[in-house]
């Protein structure tokens, strides 16, 4: 290979990898988190069917019974992450979550596992609220968004990693195996909270412990209050986070909808399935900072949405054509389909990244990101049985309608971001954030509290 050419392959290559020590640190924990979930959750159906003995309809009951408690703690876990530190809360939680899958093996019944996934999505939940602030506040803002592409990518990579071992715990048919494989998550998860504890600590960490020895010497101290207005005066932000959560019901797309219309409607095996989730799969592992390149503000972020919504629709015409279509060209045109709803996850996601990048108050990131929780919720926890609805019910007119939805999404993202994009310059700029420390470099290791 000519020297240039091999310069260019490496510098292609060498952009799937973090650019930075903290990057690369952040995206390793990804990695780490994702494998030892992963690895659980592969033999999770078989775990709780057959070893905690539960049937399919008591483990969705408690899914359900999660989810909606998820849904109510969210705006509180954001407003403690504020108060303790998002790294805190981030790697406290992890340790819990981790140490909770030394419990599953013990568990027999009904109500110990209803207790079990309750506490779990409320653990899970306040971690997740202290990663998000976290990542925004300890990266340059230059940074953030491919930063968090690239944890996406790790992401991906990590759950993959994590089904291949617990596709060979399965393999041996062995209910003991398949008993102890938690123990498997707990050390993984084990390792992830000490990595997220050796991370430094960023500045609203910092912030919190100079509060923290200031109430020492003066008790009032605890009481300061953050100037300015909070997230739930930001109509722009709530309408924003809505909208966002309708887009990301491409994931209902890739997950529930097109899978069922794969069984249900067309004549292609099923052996196709393993294929469309491969596909997605691999792309997600190595495209994800290649589609956050470049978005950098908040017109950026809208053009990437709309980008998201043409990617949809393109999905939605060509896997409603596979209902008259026979053989090779329905296997083709349902993998494409299912390739072009890949490519509106990609997209939605660097928008995504972006909004939160740019419109949160910096001093209110947990607050915000509990916010956006509860609303994105509410934009799309409806989908999965309205779109199955439309889909297999409707058929060719059910496929316009989802499309529409998205294209509706897509029209007001813009108004919404922009005025979410107002209330920062006009609440959170002339106030101005509140002098911070200088977070500690990557290779600093952690500063102690």
């Amino acid at each position: 290979m000519p020297k240039t050419a091999l310069a260019r392959a490496r510098s292609g290559l060498g952009q799937l990898i973090p650019p930075t020590p903290l990057s690369r640190r952040l995206a390793l924990q990804s990695l780490l988190f994702a494998t030892g979930e992963g690895t659980f959750l592969t033999g999770s159906a078989v775990f709780f069917t057959q070893v905690v003995g539960l049937s399919a309809a008591q483990v969705g009951l408690g899914l359900t019974v999660a989810g909606v408690v998820s849904f109510v703690v969210a705006y509180p876990a954001g407003r403690i992450v504020d108060l303790l530190g998002p790294k805190r809360m981030w790697s406290v939680a992890a340790a819990i979550g981790a140490l909770m899958f030394g419990l599953w093996p013990f568990m027999s019944g009904f109500a110990p596992y209803l207790l079990m996934v309750v506490l779990f999505e409320i653990v899970n939940n306040a971690g997740g609220a202290g990663r998000n602030a976290y990542v925004l506040d300890v990266m340059p803002e230059a940074e953030r968004v491919e930063t968090q592409a690239y944890m996406y990518s790790s992401l991906n990579v990590g759950f993959t990693l994590g089904a291949i071992i617990g596709g060979v715990a399965l393999a041996f048919d062995n209910l003991t195996v398949m008993r102890w494989l938690p123990m498997l998550t707990l050390v993984i998860g084990v390792l992830n909270a000490y990595w997220i504890a050796r991370l430094p600590r960023a500045s609203h960490d910092l912030r919190v412990a100079s509060r923290v020895k200031r109430a020492d010497r003066d008790p009032d101290a605890v009481r300061e209050r953050i100037p300015g207005k909070g997230p739930l005066t930001n109509i722009g932000w709530m309408v924003l986070s809505l909208f966002t959560g309708t887009m990301f019901t491409n994931q209902v797309l890739l997950n529930v909808v097109i899978p069922l219309w794969l069984v249900e409607e067309t004549d292609s095996p099923h052996w196709l399935l393993a294929w469309l989730f491969g596909t997605n799969t691999v792309l997600c592992i190595f495209l994800p900072a290649y589609s956050a390149r470049g978005v950098r503000t908040v017109d950026h972020a809208i053009r990437a949405v709309w980008i998201s919504a043409a990617f949809f629709v393109l999905s939605c015409l060509i896997t409603m054509e596979t209902h008259s279509t026979t053989g090779l060209l329905t296997i083709f045109l349902v993998w494409l389909g299912h390739v072009a709803v890949t490519g509106a996850e990609l997209a939605n996601s660097a928008g995504a990244f972006a909004f939160e990048a740019l419109l949160m108050d910096p001093r209110r990131r947990g607050e915000y990101g509990g916010v956006s929780e509860v609303f994105g919720t509410l934009g799309g926890r409806w989908a999965p049985a309205a779109f199955t609805f439309l889909a297999l019910s409707w058929s060719g007119p059910g496929w316009l309608v989802i499309a529409a939805v998205v294209v509706l999404a897509a029209v007001g993202t813009g108004p919404a971001a922009h005025a979410a994009e107002r209330f920062v310059q006009r609440e959170i700029v002339p106030t101005g954030p509140p002098a911070t420390p200088p977070v500690a470099a990557a290779s600093d290791g952690p500063l102690i509290d």
